[in-house]
């Protein structure tokens, strides 16, 4: 049987997981057999490459390189992406054409039951900047330290006693079966941008393909990574950056933005939000970047190029 589409994906369970959800999407709703969506699996540079921080070693280009290179050259028509983990600058050449719907956007506590209950001075792992900050502006006594690897690893990592915690997105659990961790509320952490969306990609000039992908487009997902994209965008940040935002579509159909800058101790910190309407989400995005970086202090601003 010829595929009718080939898409691509990192070779990971849980992106193979979001890949299957993909394919299972698009089956579905043009009616075409199980199979018809094949799949090239691509190790890339970021599983490759564990032993230092993302932010050392070229950032999230190392998540989307590899995929890319194969869109390009024709062997995929798309490739599927944990959004939270794709550049918010990305080349014209190629667009993110739908978003599944989205799924908890919270961050889990692995390893202890409250962020209370960590011991004093206890060892953290992560290799986010965003989640070393907000947890230091909680618990300045913490020690952080790098943290990498898929999820099975960081569990083991916990459970071997070489970290009393660590942080996993609770999407990418749910998507793997795995009900390990303590919720904490987006009051506490508000998470990344485009964490929880699955973000499918392909070549804007790929008429045939964008129009097939529209089909599975969430639209309230959609429109709420839209405008925190487009914030993180706007800050100008790296990978060395915590910046979190997150937008929601309130029952009145418009989207309400929250964001927050911090500085890498987490010492100092901004944030706020925005409402707008439909068609002014990356608008959105912008304004409330602005606005933040005009009254963040120097210890958060040093860390955004936009400043």
């Amino acid at each position: 049987m010829t595929a009718r589409l080939t898409l691509g994906t990192r070779a990971s369970p849980l992106a193979l997981a979001q890949a299957r959800a993909t394919a299972a999407a698009l089956e579905a709703a043009h009616g075409w057999q199980a199979g018809d969506v094949a799949r090239l699996e691509v190790r890339t540079s970021g599983d490759r490459i564990q032993d230092r921080a993302l932010a050392d070693i070229g950032g999230k280009a190392l998540w989307t390189k590899e995929l890319d290179i194969a869109l390009f050259g024709g062997a995929t028509q798309l490739s599927v992406h944990s959004c939270k983990d794709v550049e918010s600058e990305r080349p014209q050449e190629l667009v993110i054409a739908a978003f599944l719907p989205r799924a908890d956007v919270r961050d889990r506590l692995i390893g202890a039951s409250s962020l209370d209950a960590l011991s004093q001075g206890a060892r953290v792992g992560t290799s986010s900047p965003r989640r070393t900050a907000q947890l230091l502006r909680l618990r300045p006594d913490l020690q952080v330290a790098i943290m990498r690897g898929n999820v099975a690893t960081r569990l083991q990592r916990i459970a071997d006693g070489d970290y009393e915690a660590t942080f996993l997105a609770a999407a990418g659990l749910d998507r793997l079966g795995i009900e390990e961790g303590t919720p904490i509320g987006t009051e506490t952490f508000l998470p990344a941008p485009g964490q929880a969306a699955i973000a499918i990609e392909c070549r804007s000039d790929d008429a045939d393909t964008r129009a097939l992908l529209a089909a599975i487009d969430h639209r309230d997902t959609h429109r709420a990574v839209l405008a925190e994209r487009a914030f993180a965008r706007a800050v100008g940040g790296s990978c060395h950056s915590p910046v979190a935002a997150l937008g929601t579509i309130e029952g009145d159909g418009r989207l309400r933005l929250r964001a927050e800058l911090l500085s890498s101790d987490g010492a100092q910190h901004v944030g706020g939000e925005i409402v707008a309407n439909e068609g002014e989400e990356e608008a959105a995005g912008a304004a409330l970047a602005a606005e933040l970086l005009g009254r963040a202090p120097p210890e958060v601003t040093a860390l955004f190029a936009a400043a």
